[in-house]
C-alpha cells in the first residue's frame, strides 16, 4: 500500500504553510457547526506549526539574547465566509506579508475541499521578555519571508 506520509506539523510550500486538521465534537456547538471561537484554535494550531517548520521553536526564543524575544498577537480580523462542520478535514494556510521592525503580519485561511470558510488577518507584536517592543532579528525575519 502506497500511503503519503504527512508532517505533524504541516508542510512548506511555494504558497506558505498548509496544516490539515479535523473537526471534532468538542470543536462543535449544539448544531454540529464548529463554535465560532474554535476557529481561533485553529488559526493558532497553524501559526504554531508554520513556525515549527521555519525551525523556529518559540520556547527557546525567550533566550535568544539578553533581551528575550517573544510573539503576541496584537490585532486580528476575521471573516466568517462559511461554516466548519463535525468531521470537516480542513486545510490552515498560513503566509507572512510582512516581518521587520517590531511587527509581523501573517495572511491566514481555513479552507475545506478548497472552499474558503475562514480569511484572518492577524498582526503579531514582537515584544522582549518584559513586554516591550523590539525589532525582529534580520535572520529571523529572513525565515519568514523566504
Amino acid at each position: 500500500m502506497n500511503q503519503k506520509t504527512i508532517s505533524l506539523c504541516g508542510e512548506l510550500t511555494d504558497e506558505g504553510h498548509r496544516l490539515t486538521q479535523r473537526v471534532y465534537y468538542e470543536d462543535t456547538d449544539f448544531s454540529g457547526l464548529v463554535y465560532h471561537a474554535r476557529y481561533l484554535h485553529f488559526l493558532e494550531r497553524g501559526r504554531t506549526d508554520y513556525l515549527r517548520c521555519l525551525g523556529v521553536e518559540q520556547s527557546a526564543l525567550i533566550g535568544i539574547d539578553e533581551e528575550g524575544l517573544v510573539f503576541v498577537v496584537h490585532r486580528m480580523e476575521i471573516d466568517f465566509k462559511a461554516p466548519a462542520r463535525m468531521d470537516d478535514v480542513l486545510e490552515i494556510r498560513t503566509v507572512t506579508t510582512k516581518a521587520g521592525g517590531a511587527k509581523m503580519v501573517l495572511e491566514q485561511e481555513i479552507r475545506r475541499a478548497g472552499d474558503l470558510l475562514i480569511a484572518a488577518r492577524v498582526v503579531i507584536a514582537v515584544v522582549n521578555r518584559i513586554g516591550r517592543p523590539r525589532r525582529l532579528p534580520e535572520g529571523l525575519a529572513a525565515r519568514f519571508l523566504g
